[in-house]
């Protein structure tokens, strides 16, 4: 039977003074590369929404749930057996594979023809996406040792801003020069040859090598499912991580899935701009909030693992008033100078949430419990986040045709708040648990 791992404070002193190697800096360059596809693929849809909406006829409040609801269930739950089997076997080998599925369906989005088709292969887009992050999170924390490891996820979360800002780039451009189906296609080709680059130059790392004699963990010990399962939930600081980080992935995950169209349709931008100035922005603020997150968290964290809570609960509260005011700005370009400090602090959170799960469990359970993180705040975040905004969006729509998605952006207000109390929670928790450790 598992017991409840020891928290990070158990390492070995000696971890703490290596340093990376050259191979290390270059996996994580390269898996680094396959979370850009990563993201770039998932967040294409929101990117083109207008041509596609334009094509297949398709409701904010459809757009919403293929890009969330529909995504976030065959991602996030397949995320769970794929992080087992990465626990037990290799997991390069598994993110590879995993690459080359969800590419093969972003091909087949770009050849879909009616909205049922294009929601089967966005279904598919997220099977594939599953086997994607929870074992990249445990490879490059069997690369880098404590002391690292917030900058170096820091570094690999650089994926998603990346992914976003050429998304925006190429995918708007492609589309603005051809058709919104050429960005899917060319894409996904890019998808398959990252697949090989993978299997062929990411080596499989040992296992808590780098954690101390105690982290080492043997070929003959394998991760145990359930058991894992049962420690996650009932592990107060695992538990409070996921749900904070749900909360805020609510309305992170609304604003990426409905902010180009939102600019478009309601901001008078046209998708040449759309390619230049927003992809600018997303590329600029969030690798900055990612970056400077994962710095503060390795300075701060050791002093007291608060810090943990506490950065993302700040960061989130100044958000706020620029969060409003973007949505209330009368044209795109006020709208974008509001919206460039949201999208800096809204991603305090994530390197933050990804070190404290990594350092909580043991190195052969690293997987899976990324992958359970991944559940909780993606179904939280990303399945409900875009389906709820589309679906007020659409409530309001005939009362308010021109402006329904600014109306329905203005709810999202509340569920910031709720994403700070959250962190405020995991901060307290934190601290309960560091005073109980100083008595024991």
């Amino acid at each position: 039977m598992n017991a409840i791992p020891e928290l990070s404070g158990t390492r070995a002193p000696a971890a703490l003074h290596e340093r990376p190697d050259a191979r290390a800096w270059s996996a994580l360059g390269i898996l680094c590369f396959v979370y850009v596809l990563n993201f770039l693929d998932r967040q294409l849809l929101a990117i083109l929404a207008k041509p596609i909406q334009d094509d297949l006829g398709i409701t904010d409040g459809q757009l919403g749930r293929i890009g969330g609801l529909y995504f976030a269930l065959f991602y996030c739950i397949l995320a769970i057996p794929v992080g087992w089997l990465a626990d037990r076997t290799n997991r390069v080998r598994v993110l590879s594979i995993a690459c080359a599925l969800w590419s093969a369906a972003t091909i087949a989005c770009g050849l879909s023809t009616s909205y049922t088709q294009l929601a089967i292969a966005r279904m598919s887009v997220g099977v594939g996406e599953a086997g994607g992050v929870p074992p990249s999170y445990a490879i490059v924390s069997d690369y880098f040792p404590p002391g690292t490891r917030g900058t170096a996820l820091s570094i690999y979360n650089l994926g998603p801003p990346i992914g976003l800002a050429l998304g925006v780039a190429f995918g708007a451009s492609i589309a603005a020069a051809y058709n919104w189906r050429w960005a899917f296609i060319v894409l996904g080709a890019v998808g398959i040859v990252a697949a090989l680059i993978v299997i062929i130059f990411v080596r499989e790392p040992v296992r808590g090598g780098l954690d101390g004699r105690a982290g080492q963990v043997s070929a003959a010990e394998k991760s145990a499912f359930w058991p894992t399962c049962r420690m996650f939930v009932s592990h107060p600081v695992l538990l409070g991580v996921s749900l904070a980080t749900g909360a805020t992935q609510f309305v992170t995950y609304a604003l990426l899935n409905f902010a180009t169209l939102f600019l478009m349709r309601e901001k008078g931008m046209t998708l040449s701009e759309v390619a230049v100035y927003y992809s600018l922005l997303l590329g600029i603020a969030i690798s900055a909030g990612m970056y400077v997150s994962g710095r503060l968290i390795d300075r701060l964290a050791p002093r007291s693992k608060s810090a943990y809570g506490y950065l993302p609960a700040v960061a989130l509260a100044l958000a706020i008033p620029f969060f409003i005011g973007f949505v209330w700005a009368p044209d795109w370009r006020l709208a974008l100078a509001f919206l460039a400090v949201p999208m800096f602090l809204n991603y305090f959170y994530l390197s933050p949430a990804v070190t404290l799960v990594q350092e909580e469990v043991k190195p052969n359970e690293r997987v899976l419990a990324g992958a359970l993180l991944l559940l909780v705040m993606n179904l939280i975040g990303l399945g409900l986040g875009p389906t709820f905004l589309g679906a007020v969006s659409d409530y309001l729509r005939p009362s308010h045709p021109e402006h329904s998605l600014q109306l329905a952006f203005y709810t999202l207000v509340p569920f910031y708040m709720i994403a700070v109390l959250l962190h405020l929670w995991l901060a307290r928790v934190l601290q309960r648990q560091e005073s109980n450790r100083r008595r024991s």
